[in-house]
């Protein structure tokens, strides 16, 4: 009972944390993203924004590199360069507004956005003609300043990659590589916005435990999967965490 009062969670909010965290971590292993997509906006029912977003950054770094094994041979690293350039820039903008500001409003926006674009890639819409630099370092500005304030980068970044038409296995594999920096960069942010203290960190080592199983899981599911089912799975995905982000916007007493 000690460790709940350091925590101040209950019993039930630990359990229900732990729940969300082993989906999340499936997630993760299956897309190579949406961590925290699946988890930000549930667990908002028990915590408060500033102490959700420390714990993702914290377990997203971890759920990387339990997937080292089975993304290395598909890492695009010079598409993880570009973006990461992006990103350095974008992520402590987005970090300041966290710190300051509510960030309801553009979750709004970036539900809204993703929602629109995954409506029209499961029609068929893709652009191979922005696969190029510049474009990807703009994807990288945005995905870091919203990775900043609400560790959701991967929303982003994956419709980039599903609009030049990547192949699954290179996106999944990029993306992992690429939250490994941009988490351990806000996570570093953080802590000089005074996001960490031992609380968070208490919270987060019975969690650490759950990760690996998770993403194994995950990853068992992808091989198994066809190119075309991946695609549409993490489509269908991304529309859900969309529309369950515009409803908590909307209504966010819900």
């Amino acid at each position: 009972m000690q460790y709940f009062n350091i925590i101040e969670l209950s019993l039930f909010e630990f359990i229900f944390l732990s729940i969300i965290i082993l989906i999340a971590s499936f997630v993760r292993g299956f897309s190579g993203f949406g961590f925290s997509a699946s988890s930000v906006s549930l667990l908002s029912f028990i915590l408060p924004p500033k102490e959700i977003v420390p714990i993702i950054l914290m377990l997203e770094i971890v759920a990387s590199f339990f997937m080292i094994p089975s993304i290395w041979n598909k890492i695009n690293w010079r598409f993880v360069l570009y973006l990461l350039i992006g990103v350095i820039i974008g992520t402590p903008f987005g970090v300041s507004l966290l710190a300051s500001l509510k960030p309801q409003i553009m979750h709004l926006i970036i539900s809204i956005t993703v929602l629109i674009f995954a409506i029209l890639l499961l029609k068929g819409y893709t652009n191979k003609k922005l696969n190029h630099n510049f474009s990807k370092f703009i994807v990288g500005s945005v995905a870091g300043t919203v990775n900043g304030f609400g560790t959701l980068a991967g929303l982003p970044i994956a419709l980039y990659l599903l609009i030049i038409a990547a192949e699954p296995a290179v996106i999944r594999a990029s993306l992992a590589a690429l939250f490994f920096f941009t988490d351990a960069y806000a996570l570093i942010l953080g802590y000089f916005n005074e996001l960490i203290n031992l609380k968070i960190i208490y919270r987060s080592i019975p969690l650490l435990f759950i990760i690996p199983i998770g993403v194994s899981i995950g990853t068992r599911f992808f091989k198994d999967s066809s190119n075309e089912n991946y695609k549409r799975y993490v489509l269908y995905f991304l529309i859900l965490i969309s529309f369950f982000g515009l409803i908590r916007t909307i209504f966010p007493l819900i």
